[in-house]
């Protein structure tokens, strides 16, 4: 794990998360969650992006597998908000400390709400991103709700 380690695998290692890393060689210009399915040859329901929006003026992530959308109201009312949109991208970049395509749930800069889809808990493991671009993190959902304190809720629409 040398030289891979990042705030995800850190934080998981301090809390003694069971967890496997799992990278491929990013292209330049790829859709980041499909190209996570297609390189490492897994169900696209398996595998969660992580989005940033602004809920009533507050960043909250969303957490949902690459294959769906991420439904902005089921999102909002989930944290008990009234309306929700995508964030600008470089205030999700400050806000994570990630950069776009390997924004992780786990160990972000500045602890923001998180919702997880509640289609995660349909798998015994799951993969995110472990924040970095060509590197993905699986895990069980349990522990990923534990690890980030998230709320679990149907918040992808298909």
């Amino acid at each position: 794990m040398a030289g891979r380690g990042t705030p995800a695998t850190a934080l998981l290692t301090r809390l003694k998360v069971d967890f496997t890393l799992h990278s491929y060689e990013h292209a330049s210009g790829a859709a980041y969650g499909q190209e996570a399915v297609d390189a490492l040859g897994l169900a696209a329901g398996r595998v969660f992006k992580t989005l940033v929006a602004s809920v009533d003026g507050h960043l909250t992530v969303g957490v949902v597998p690459v294959d769906a959308t991420l439904d902005l109201k089921a999102l909002a009312a989930a944290v008990g908000g009234k309306k929700a949109q995508m964030a600008d991208v470089a205030a999700a970049e400050r806000a994570t400390g990630y950069v776009a395509g390997g924004i992780s749930p786990l160990g972000q800069k500045k602890r923001l709400p998180i919702v997880l889809d509640a289609t995660a808990r349909t798998h015994e493991t799951i993969f995110c991103s472990a924040g970095r671009r060509g590197l993905e993190v699986e895990l069980a959902p349990d522990d990923l709700v534990r690890a980030t304190d998230a709320r679990v809720a149907p918040i992808a629409a298909p």
